[in-house]
């Protein structure tokens, strides 16, 4: 852990960006000192990933200042960052998988002789480079014959081989499981003790609390505080990130469910044709869907919707058999699937939050003649906008300048103006804040006292366990097991989910 007194060897002074219709950030400071980890936390829209762009070269700031070891300097490029010792891990890996692991880590770089890449040499360089963060894999393997933890290694070893000094990591355990995420850590861990300081951007305040020798937090783009290593709490981060006290996290509120609203029956999805899934959700119940990564369940939310075409069994709503054959008849017959990956399933990021709030409801909405209502479709924004707290300049703003949690909002908006009876929600709150989670939370809640009907996939225990009246179990594509809320623990759902028989509640 870094003294008081360590050189501070990057410094931000009173950064400021903006884009258009958005005040990313206003007069941010930030310091980083010698062999540290220090975490920038926010809410979604908070500045986090625009100040480290700004750091890595990849935005220019368009006012304030940026010293490297106590001495000025322009970071105009990513060129111009590595130079400075400066290299961002991005959260998407930036990895050519079909090439070989040295070869990626010297992509661009790669050692000459007589005009012609020195192979040997490469690899040589590579194999210090993957033993320096304990990574025992040959430079000559295939990158995509690695699972994703050991890919992220590899970004860290290519960060490395530039001597970077300075590793600034977006969200790196986003897609790692809990082992790998564990190994990560440990190489964090070494790297400071070996004079590299890290910039640690994450929503999981468990792992900042475990990792971090002090906390930045931003709000609104600006500085809202510093917590030190004895400061850092779950209650200490969450206000100083939201600007208020989240005194009751999972807020929920006891109401009875009603009649069955949708009941599945020996439905088989494609991926997994030899299991076959019936379970059913109430009017008014919110049931979770657990497992491990791999265990099926964005596979069977897919068949319910007619995404994967169903390879046997039926659907009721409301007790009317649907047909799966297509999304059409499924949103016909009042049912909305928010997906796992807002930017590529749930948006259209270069249309504005009004087009994609309007997308599912074109057809029900349309005006004469076939034309677009658009003082319909205005209506039903401005509705969806204030009912969801969306913060947007406006109706017609890009969708790609919002926030993760406001993006995530749109794609919620964008099914819920249709009034759907039922509500399939995949990692509902996965890559966002602290603040925007609650408030999705409280809008599943609210959602359900009206009678829809909930199932929602999470990988988040505390989700499942917090929010679920019910939660199913998966395993490998079926169902091992129903738990209710009274039986719900940590251990009840992992003996399941990994095939088990679950714990006895209270054992």
């Amino acid at each position: 852990m870094p003294q008081t007194d360590s050189p501070i060897r990057l410094e931000v002074r009173q950064i400021g960006k903006r884009f258009p219709g958005v005040r990313a950030l206003h007069n941010v400071d930030l310091k980083l000192n010698e062999s540290e980890v220090l975490a920038v936390v926010g809410e979604n829209g908070a500045g986090k990933s625009t100040l480290m762009k700004i750091m890595a070269g990849v935005q220019p700031p368009d006012t304030g200042d940026i010293l490297v070891d106590g001495k000025r300097v322009v970071i105009d490029s990513v060129s111009a960052a590595l130079s400075n010792g400066i290299a961002l891990i991005h959260q998407e890996l930036n990895l050519a998988d079909n090439l070989e692991v040295g070869a990626n880590i010297y992509l661009g770089r790669e050692p000459r002789k007589f005009g012609l890449i020195d192979r040997g040499r490469l690899n040589e360089d590579a194999a210090h480079v993957l033993a320096r963060i304990g990574l025992n894999v040959e430079p000559t393997t295939q990158l995509s014959d690695l699972p994703i933890g050991q890919q992220q290694m590899v970004e860290i070893a290519k960060a490395l081989s530039v001597n970077a000094r300075v590793l600034i990591m977006d969200e790196p355990t986003s897609s790692l499981s809990s082992r790998e995420s564990e190994a990560l850590f440990h190489v964090i861990k070494d790297l400071r003790s070996n004079g590299v300081s890290v910039i640690y951007i994450s929503h999981r305040l468990g792992e900042v609390k475990e990792l971090a020798d002090r906390v930045t937090v931003l709000r609104d783009g600006e500085n809202a505080g510093e917590l030190l290593r004895d400061e850092i709490n779950h209650d200490n981060l969450v206000r100083l990130m939201v600007g208020r006290d989240v005194s009751q996290f999972y807020a929920r509120r006891p109401h009875e469910a009603g009649a069955v609203r949708l009941d599945v029956r020996n439905l088989v999805s494609p991926t997994w044709p030899q299991h076959r899934l019936s379970f059913s959700v109430r009017r008014g119940e919110i049931v979770g869907v657990a497992g491990l990564v791999g265990a099926g369940r964005t596979e069977m939310l897919r068949t319910l919707f007619g995404v994967d075409h169903a390879a046997g069994g039926s659907v009721l709503i409301d007790g009317k058999q649907i047909d799966l054959s297509s999304p059409i008849n499924t949103i016909g017959a009042g049912m909305a699937l928010v997906p796992e990956d807002r930017k590529k399933q749930g948006l259209v990021l270069e249309m504005a939050v009004q087009h994609n709030i309007s997308l599912a409801s074109l057809y029900q909405k349309r005006g004469r003649f076939g034309f677009l209502n658009f003082p319909a479709e205005a209506s039903d924004t401005a509705e969806m906008i204030k009912r969801l707290r969306i913060k947007t300049p406006n109706s017609m703003q890009v969708s790609q300048y919002l926030s993760g949690g406001n993006q995530q909002k749109v794609v919620l908006g964008k099914w819920l103006s249709l009034q759907p009876g039922v509500l399939l929600l995949d990692e509902p709150t996965r890559g966002i804040d602290v603040g925007a989670k609650q408030e999705i939370y409280g809008l599943m809640e609210d959602l359900a006292e009206s009678g829809v009907a909930i199932l929602f996939a999470s990988s988040e225990m505390e989700e499942i366990l917090g929010m679920s009246d019910r939660a199913l179990v998966m395993h490998e594509g079926q169902i091992t097991g129903e738990l209710s809320r009274d039986e719900l623990s940590e251990e009840s759902v992992m003996q399941l989910a990994t095939g088990n028989t679950p714990i006895a509640a209270g054992s």
